[in-house]
């Protein structure tokens, strides 16, 4: 298949590109389109066989729930079969934005988009190509990140090129996704709201708005039926081992110098720990601890050039479990072969 690559300003989309895009939602097709999060691979959610295709491309079990995508607080009214206007104090701060909120579905959502569940998830994306692109389809978008199953999330447009060139007719590009982690999900069907995967929006962010909310409760609690993505199958996993180690410094480099005997390793640390383990192995700088964001935004790069290092192991350090730094954790350890605690 030909995938014809439409590239397009962030800010500013061309009414026509994207317009040429939406077509081939029109029609039934799936396409890659961008996010302030990550790139996504959408379809018409009201499309049953769009929506299989999706999970035929990814190779995603069909277990796994997708996310919607909307441009309107109208359309998200749409997907819901409660009134959303009663989290309107949630709403109105993080909407549009890197947050899915979960809810009791409507009718008109098919079953197979939300794995069987009764319950859906849904976006108000802010990144202004992704909002025009819905907004021209008039339909709720299916979403899940545009890359194979279990491969690190696509922040770049070279990381979509390198998964999907020739399985999708269709890609809108506009350059790196801002945030670079998929969006915070809070699932409001439950009392209290339970925070189902960390993202951008930090839980200290969240218990501002929210009365109380619960973290989101280990994976094993939903083998038989995932309310959101990320919560039953392995995610992100680089193509070496990685070993992730939980701890203060010392304990990292001790444990890097242990693993690395024999192997050609590389280790992903901050940049104020670069020159220690540099001693050990190569190392490969994901940023200052002293800006979050930016370890963050640069997480998903790291993890596909591991590949491309010839590497037999990688280390990664770990990070402070407070703000965004949860959403890094979180992203390590479900990319990890194996965690040294």
């Amino acid at each position: 298949m030909h995938t014809e690559k439409i590239r397009v300003d962030p800010i500013e989309p061309d009414v026509g590109s994207v317009s040429k895009a939406a077509s081939y939602l029109q029609l039934g097709e799936v396409i890659v389109f961008p996010t302030e999060t990550v790139y996504g691979l959408g379809g018409d959610a009201l499309n049953v066989k769009a929506v299989g295709k999706i999970f035929k491309i990814k190779g995603r079990p069909q277990d796994n729930p997708l996310l919607l995508h909307v441009s309107s607080l109208e359309m998200a009214q749409r997907c819901a079969s409660e009134d959303i206007a009663r989290h309107s104090r949630l709403i109105d701060t993080l909407w549009p934005g890197p947050v899915t909120l979960i809810f009791r579905k409507s009718s008109e959502i098919p079953h197979f988009v939300t794995a069987g569940l009764d319950t859906v998830g849904i976006r108000f994306p802010a990144h202004p190509v992704a909002r025009f692109l819905i907004e021209l389809l008039g339909s709720p978008v299916a979403a899940p990140s545009a890359n194979l199953s279990g491969k690190p999330s696509p922040t770049e447009e070279k990381h979509v090129i390198e998964d999907l060139d020739g399985l999708v007719p269709c890609m809108l590009l506009s350059g790196k996704a801002p945030l670079g982690l998929e969006s915070t999900i809070i699932d409001l069907t439950e009392t209290p709201p339970a925070l189902l995967r960390p993202g951008p929006i930090s839980p200290e962010q969240l218990q501002e708005l929210l009365d109380d909310l619960t973290l989101a409760p280990s994976a094993s609690d939903y083998r038989s039926s995932p309310k959101a993505p990320g919560m039953k199958y392995r995610h992100y996993s680089p193509d070496v081992d990685l070993v992730l180690i939980i701890g203060d410094l010392g304990k990292a480099l001790a444990h890097s110098k242990k693993l690395s005997e024999g192997k050609k390793s590389v280790i992903l640390c901050c940049e104020e720990h670069a020159k220690a383990f540099a001693n050990i192995a190569p190392v490969r700088v994901l940023g200052s601890i002293h800006e979050p964001y930016g370890i963050a935004l640069n997480l998903f790069g790291a993890l596909r050039d591991l590949s491309k290092t010839g590497v037999d192991l990688a280390i990664s350090e770990s990070f402070p479990e407070k703000g965004i730094g949860l959403a890094i954790m979180n992203r390590l350890r479900k990319a990890a072969s194996r965690i040294v605690e």
